[in-house]
């Protein structure tokens, strides 16, 4: 981004990488990945866009938080690259198990379970 010139500021919840964000960035702020702080970055920096793919999963989630309680669109930023509905698809097992059933593109099984005994007759119901 700095490449093309582009005004780029980057949150980093890590203050020990402060050695790795020298020069990534125009301005970097030191706080955590929630959406109550990238809130308050965006309300003051009024970006144009922001990038979520850079934050491992705690962006990805806090960027679909900030989607779906209208954060974004109230400051008319754009998500950048991977679009929304997409991270919103591949983070929910089911949804993407059907989208790689439609287009014929085998999946592992998976199933959610929430006791011991439910794994147990999960198990055994398989293994027969």
């Amino acid at each position: 981004m700095k490449e093309e010139n582009i005004h780029t500021i980057l949150i980093n919840p890590n203050i020990a990488t402060v050695q790795t964000s020298k020069g990534l960035a125009n301005k970097v702020f030191f706080l955590p990945i929630t959406p109550a702080y990238v809130e308050q970055v965006i309300r003051n920096e009024r970006p144009d866009g922001i990038l979520l793919s850079f934050g491992g999963q705690t962006a990805l989630n806090c960027g679909v938080q900030l989607y779906e309680s209208g954060i974004l669109q109230k400051y008319s930023c754009n998500v950048l690259g991977t679009p929304i509905k997409s991270i919103q698809i591949t983070e929910d097992r089911s949804l993407f198990a059907q989208k790689m059933a439609d287009i014929q593109e085998k999946v592992a099984p998976c199933e959610a379970v929430n006791s011991l005994e439910e794994v147990r007759k999960s198990f055994l119901l398989k293994k027969n």
